[in-house]
């Protein structure tokens, strides 16, 4: 692995700062990057898209006459596997890029992106992730209340981009219906640093405080992200100096 992380799992709830964290990461000088985060040429794979995907996919097959498969009218999951399809969808995705280069990870970053809502929804997301992920990984999560993240997934949003990464959001009664909890305290045990048991591989993790909001000022946020991935980095190699 060298000096940088080969891939990190970068979850938390919906507009917590996972965007905005990749955005200043893509704004920041390669060398800087590579010195301060660990992180030098990355790529991403978010399942918003997936999900996305998904609604367009259903909305034409009813302009076609067919029935919708995946989403109802109003935009819910036909069910829950649906959730585990978009992990599938990642785990396929970094596969493939696995299959073109076995190197590719050591050249680049993966940043792998999602949120969760539900009791074991994050729980539920790990199990399925990849052995191909698990044992490169670790996990970078955005913590912020739910009400914090209703706030600021109301303030993103713009209906021009609806269905652009950095400008989608939720109606408040999805957030309420999918996201109003999650499991990540009792996965984490509280703590800020650790390990996560994940289908036998010992996934390191690090919290990012992102309430009061640091993702919107990079003077705030490049000395937060430098802490963060410093105590992943000392996670995930314990007698390296950071």
């Amino acid at each position: 692995m060298g000096q940088r992380f080969e891939t990190i799992i970068l979850i938390g709830r919906p507009a917590a700062g996972k965007s905005e964290v990749i955005d200043f990461l893509k704004k920041t000088d390669e060398a800087e990057r590579a010195q301060r985060f660990h992180i030098g040429p990355f790529t991403e794979i978010d399942d918003f898209p997936f999900v996305w995907e998904t609604f367009e996919i259903d909305d034409l097959l009813e302009r076609l006459g067919r029935p919708r498969v995946f989403t109802t009218k109003d935009y819910y999951f036909t069910g829950d596997h649906l959730w585990n399809l978009f992990i599938e969808r990642i785990n396929l995705e970094f596969r493939k890029r696995l299959a073109r280069d076995v190197e590719f990870t050591t050249q680049q970053t993966v940043l792998v992106e999602f949120s969760r809502g539900g009791e074991n929804g994050f729980g539920e997301a790990f199990s399925h992730l990849a052995d191909e992920i698990l044992g490169r990984a670790g996990i970078v999560y955005i913590n912020v209340s739910y009400e914090e993240s209703c706030r600021k997934n109301r303030r993103r949003f713009d209906p021009a981009q609806a269905d652009s990464i950095l400008f989608h959001a939720l109606p408040d009664e999805k957030m309420e219906f999918y996201y109003r909890t999650n499991d990540w305290e009792r996965l984490s045990g509280g703590r800020k640093a650790g390990r996560i048991r994940i289908r036998g591989f010992d996934v390191p993790f690090a919290v990012f405080d992102n309430e009061p909001e640091r993702t919107d000022d990079p003077a705030k946020l490049g000395p937060a992200l430098e802490q963060v991935f410093a105590a992943l980095w000392a996670q995930m190699n314990p007698s390296a100096a950071t």
